[in-house]
């Protein structure tokens, strides 16, 4: 189960969709759907989880915390709404392009890609691409 929680004035739109998209995913990785919780908060919020479980002294986007067990992924990711429209500027793309780039990261992590080195960034980055594309919406 995919569940969206709020600790900043946002709110993602067609939350549903969101949630087909990324066990869609999870199915195209040959992993099982366990629960899986995104938290949107501010720089301030994940800067504290930041430092207090990574002693990392720095502003991030996404922290993830993965607990899954074998092909079942269960895990925490949180998101900070402020760096995703921080980056949507800067790499010049829509703020949802951006959004769903750091939703998608944090399943890929979970189903064992990594993003710490040169090859493995780039492999992380071309599946981002492959999967967001995977994102539909029904009108």
């Amino acid at each position: 189960m995919i569940s969206f929680n709020y600790e900043k004035e946002f709110v993602l739109e067609n939350e549903e969709a969101y949630e087909t998209w990324l066990s869609a995913v999870i199915v195209s990785e040959s992993k099982k759907e366990g629960e899986i919780n995104y938290i949107f908060c501010d720089d301030e919020y994940l800067h504290k989880i930041n430092l207090e479980y990574l002693n990392h002294d720095t502003l991030t986007d996404i922290i993830s915390f993965d607990y899954s067990m074998g092909n079942e992924l269960h895990g925490d990711v949180y998101v900070s709404i402020e760096r995703v429209i921080d980056n949507a500027k800067d790499f010049e793309v829509s703020f949802d392009e951006e959004l769903k780039r750091v939703l998608v990261h944090g399943i890929l992590h979970y189903c064992g890609y990594k993003d710490k080195g040169e090859k493995d960034e780039a492999l992380m980055r071309s599946k981002e691409e492959e999967k967001m594309k995977m994102f539909h919406v029904k009108h």
